[in-house]
């Protein structure tokens, strides 16, 4: 089966302005040759520190940024090449969950007028009556209340923001969503409440997820494969169970020897690996390996040469100590 969503070596570079108090003028590899496929119906997590390109990733993807270079597919459709009336339609299917609920919703609109303004974009109701009946079913499926479509964004809690916002990107009925980290700005009490949301959704409407987050045991919960991202590139993607019980890459396990586990006993005899040395600037990154300044197996050929991708089934490393 095709995958829903390709991405084929997708870079998004900024130009960072010189001046007299920061010399030359450079490049920032925010995203850097990425590639990767989303099957229908899955959800891929994306993992990193922050500062990695993990949302501009996301949101070149769906062309909230023009990309540098790169190709990528829904359905088969490149989307980098359609224009703006093609991209309307395109984006009825692929919508996005940004972070902060509450910077991404209008304090001026009503959460009726939030939710119904893609409805009457792409025209799907035939009259006010229609489309305030799908708002309030939409409000019903996020479990808001119908009344909550009267009232401003002002006047909720983070997480019924969130919900708001989840419903706004139902209402145009898409089949693929960019998290973009929906829970990293809500209380851990209402976290899990949203992820178990975005799950039954996802199984009642068929969608496809990519998911966006720093925090690996709710990304371990929710996808199905998972992506590791470091300095704008992937250095690891496996299924979550395979990902989790057997990493490969350094930066893979530093990251997972960082969860801690509830057992006492466990927790005690557990090694935490701790990352040293510099972070290199993602402004012309040096050669090599990006990793490799901060990696405790580093080797010559790691500043020389960029790490060779190896694959073994579904799983997908790139690092040098592998050959």
């Amino acid at each position: 089966m095709a995958p829903l969503v390709e991405v084929r070596n997708l870079s998004k570079h900024f130009s960072i302005g010189g001046g007299w108090l920061r010399g030359e003028p450079g490049i920032l590899k925010a995203v850097d040759d990425v590639s990767f496929y989303i099957s229908e119906g899955e959800t891929l997590g994306l993992v990193g520190e922050s500062g990695c390109g993990k949302t501009t990733l996301g949101r070149t993807l769906l062309r909230l940024y023009e990309p540098t270079s790169g190709q990528a597919f829904f359905d088969g459709v490149p989307i980098f090449e359609q224009n703006r009336k093609q991209m309307l339609s395109l984006r009825r299917k692929m919508q996005i969950v940004f972070q902060d609920p509450y910077a991404s919703l209008d304090p001026r609109m009503t959460v009726a007028e939030i939710i119904a303004e893609g409805i009457s974009i792409h025209k799907l109701a035939s009259s006010s009556k229609e489309r305030m009946e799908i708002v309030h079913h939409l409000l019903d499926t996020v479990g808001l209340r119908p009344d909550a479509s009267k009232r401003f964004a002002h006047e909720f809690s983070g997480g019924q923001r969130q919900r708001i916002v989840i419903a706004r990107a139902l209402a145009v009925e898409p089949s693929f969503i960019v998290c973009d980290e929906p829970i990293s700005a809500l209380d851990v009490s209402i976290q899990a409440q949203i992820v178990n949301m975005l799950e039954d959704l996802q199984h009642e409407r068929g969608l496809t997820y990519l998911f966006i987050a720093h925090d690996l045991a709710m990304v371990k919960h929710i996808s199905h494969r998972i992506a590791v991202m470091y300095m704008g590139k992937i250095v690891e993607l496996a299924d979550s169970r395979e990902l989790y019980a057997n990493p490969q890459h350094p930066y893979t396990k530093a990251l997972l020897s960082a969860i801690p586990i509830p057992d006492p006993d466990i927790e005690s005899q557990r090694e935490r690996i701790m990352l040293e040395g510099d972070v290199p600037s993602p402004i012309n990154p040096p050669p090599g390996c990006r990793f490799r300044t901060r990696c405790p197996n580093a080797m010559k050929v790691c500043g020389e040469e960029e790490p060779p991708t190896f694959e073994s089934g579904n799983h997908m490393v790139a690092c040098h100590l592998l050959t």
